[in-house]
């Protein structure tokens, strides 16, 4: 059974496809809302769930292709392509677009759940890391400029004298900072603070202030 506050959207122009997918999903407990073009899904305002999307390859107006491109534009969503006459271009750009699957219709049911289930894996995934960035971006906001300073240093791998040559300052400063950006950061070694500056890609630029 699906999460209470997981979606799944359906966008097909043909109806006849919208009510038979939304009746199976709905038979295993998902959640679904249906469009009949990439428009009106567009013009969703979503709410901030865990999500999927089904969408059909060739509609009238804005195609699938165009609507993948669009929301990557605004907020990422799994997707998963359907098609009744899939050709190898078309496959190949939404696959490089980031699309979970291809399936062509008429559409095995087992096989469309497996995609379902892998698209919304796939989306509590990236919702997660997403979170657990945000909260490590804070914690690195939470340095002093200094601070912010000696942190790529010491993850570069310098020596706290080495660090402290560079910066025009005593080695017992650098002791002091290195222990104050342990503290807020909440790493637990320093391994694990190296291991979150790289995440930071602090070794590469330092412009996150």
């Amino acid at each position: 059974m699906g999460s209470p506050n997981e979606m799944v959207y359906i966008v097909d122009d043909d109806p006849t496809v919208c009510d038979a997918l939304s009746s199976l999903l709905r038979a295993y407990g998902r959640n679904v809302r249906m469009f009949s073009s990439g428009t009106e899904f567009l013009n969703l305002e979503r709410r901030d769930a865990g999500a999927c999307l089904i969408l059909d390859l060739r509609m009238p107006g804005i195609d699938g292709l165009e609507v993948q491109k669009l929301i990557s534009n605004q907020a990422s969503i799994p997707v998963i392509f359907i098609t009744g006459r899939g050709d190898v271009p078309s496959t190949v750009k939404a696959m490089k677009g980031g699309a979970v699957d291809f399936l062509t219709k008429p559409i095995d049911e087992t096989v469309l759940l497996a995609a379902v289930e892998r698209a919304l894996e796939k989306d509590k995934i990236a919702r997660f890391q997403a979170l657990e960035h945000a909260a490590l971006l804070a914690r690195y906001h939470s340095l002093t400029p200094r601070e912010q300073e000696v942190l790529p240093l010491l993850a570069s791998g310098l020596l706290n004298k080495q660090v402290a040559w560079d910066l025009g300052i005593v080695e017992y400063t650098v002791q002091i900072h290195r222990g104050n950006i342990m503290r807020k950061m909440k790493a637990d070694s320093f391994a694990t603070l190296v291991r979150w500056a790289g995440k930071l890609n602090l070794e590469q630029s330092t412009a996150l202030t």
